[in-house]
């Protein structure tokens, strides 16, 4: 079975969720003419990556400023039980593709926020959520963390998806709660822009024989608007130079490494390639050694089978 997977790697309208949802609108559409099927976008691509903002918060204190930047964020921030969603749904289901989309989540319930990759289907909208288990050193100002039963994957019409956010693949038991579900397509949107990071996209693919989309933004300091640009006075003039990349299960480069510019990485994936990998090693299979190890991942949820597969394109 083959999938052609689209990663885009481009920038938010910063801070403006209305604006931002139009452009993914937009890019799905021209992505999906190509008969694109997934359709992945970078981590927080709405409404934006805070790269610089400290939020006004040290040790001890918090600002007034900073709170009221918080509100803002939290204003602009994703509602799955709004019309934000209604509008992704309806999107995927238009286009007739899978669509993943970073975003900070806004928490109808408590009020937090939350860095999460929303899986859509085309036919069964909303597939799930994935809520980052451990933001980033300072992330965690304004980042909650998830718990196990935010683990998620989802066994599709185009292959089991599944992933982590940024460094939340340095974590070797999160990555281990992906393999053991068998997800053969792993999609890590993220915030990491250096080379180092493409190696480690290379690991994952060959630790856990699958597919890895590996999807970042393309940010400059000049795309912050006006009101901010005292926030970033510190950063360096491109913000997050990209990086995205495509890794087969044995470890090469399909598409990418994508740096300095904004575009889109496009690969038709052979699911095939996947069983041919494991010849020589599985990592849940005849090289887990389950007679030494065990593996224990609280409240991860069973991998979610759409109910109503699309066809394929």
């Amino acid at each position: 079975m083959k999938t052609k997977v689209c990663l885009i790697q481009d920038s938010p309208v910063f801070f403006d969720k209305s604006k931002t949802l139009e452009k993914v609108e937009a890019l799905t559409k021209k992505y999906a003419k190509e008969g694109c099927q997934l359709i992945v976008f970078p981590e927080s691509f709405v409404p934006g990556y805070p790269r610089g903002f400290d939020f006004g918060a040290t040790i001890g204190s918090r600002s007034a400023e900073g709170r009221a930047l918080y509100k803002e964020y939290h204003q602009h921030s994703f509602d799955t039980e709004s019309g934000d969603l209604k509008k992704m749904e309806r999107l995927a289901k238009e286009q007739n593709v899978y669509l993943i989309l970073g975003v900070t989540e806004r928490d109808g319930t408590s009020g937090s926020l939350y860095c999460s990759m929303l899986y859509f289907s085309p036919k069964d909208g909303l597939l799930g959520v994935h809520r980052k288990i451990k933001p980033t050193g300072t992330e965690r100002i304004v980042w909650a963390e998830a718990s196990g039963n935010h683990l998620t994957t989802f066994q599709t019409k185009i292959g089991k998806l599944g992933g982590l956010i940024c460094w939340e693949n340095y974590m070797p038991l999160a990555r281990m709660a992906m393999y053991n579900k068998g997800v053969e397509i792993y999609i890590a949107p993220t915030a990491d822009a250096r080379k180092e990071w493409t190696a480690t996209m290379v690991h994952i693919a060959l630790e856990g024989r699958c597919f890895v989309l590996g999807c970042n933004q393309y940010f400059t300091k000049e795309m912050v608007p006006e009101k901010y640009q005292n926030l970033v006075v510190n950063e360096p003039e491109v913000m997050s130079a990209g990086g995205s990349v495509i890794v087969s299960p044995l470890g090469k480069i399909i598409a990418g490494p994508l740096f300095n510019s904004s575009g889109a990485l496009i690969a038709e994936l052979d699911l095939d390639g996947i069983k041919e990998s494991k010849l020589d090693f599985d990592v849940i299979g005849h090289y887990a050694r389950n007679d030494i190890f065990q593996m224990n991942v609280m409240n991860q949820p069973e991998m979610k089978k759409e109910k109503n597969p699309a066809k394929k394109k």
